[in-house]
């Protein structure tokens, strides 16, 4: 999942960063973010930005004990490279600690295909 986001404080930064966070672990996917850092002169509501990009990973024993599998310096123009590795998702969602897919109360709800072709 990919998250870019535009910040001008750092309380503002937080929200998006923590929420991230939360989709990775509960979605048990892969979440990066990246935002604008800096300012662009003459650019009306861009005289500041603050940013820092991560990747965030599901919060179990296959992945870094902090969820976090990079992050760059804060408030910092940079390039942040890092691997991902999928088939540690596969084997989460099928031997993880938490197996949200199969651990699913199916009796209070179900997935339906809409289909907007046949209304």
């Amino acid at each position: 999942l990919f998250v870019p986001y535009l910040t001008d404080t750092q309380n503002a930064y937080t929200r998006v960063r923590h929420c991230a966070a939360a989709r990775a672990i509960e979605n048990e996917c892969y979440v990066a973010i990246a935002g604008c850092v800096g300012n662009l002169p003459g650019v009306n509501n861009m005289d500041i930005q603050f940013g820092q990009a991560a990747v965030f990973t599901p919060s179990d024993f296959a992945f870094p004990s902090n969820a976090i599998k990079g992050e760059a310096t804060a408030n910092t123009e940079t390039t942040l490279i890092v691997d991902v590795d999928l088939n540690l998702l596969k084997e989460l969602h099928h031997y993880g600690a938490v197996r949200t897919m199969t651990d699913r109360r199916l009796d209070l709800y179900a997935t339906v295909n809409y289909n907007s072709d046949t209304e």
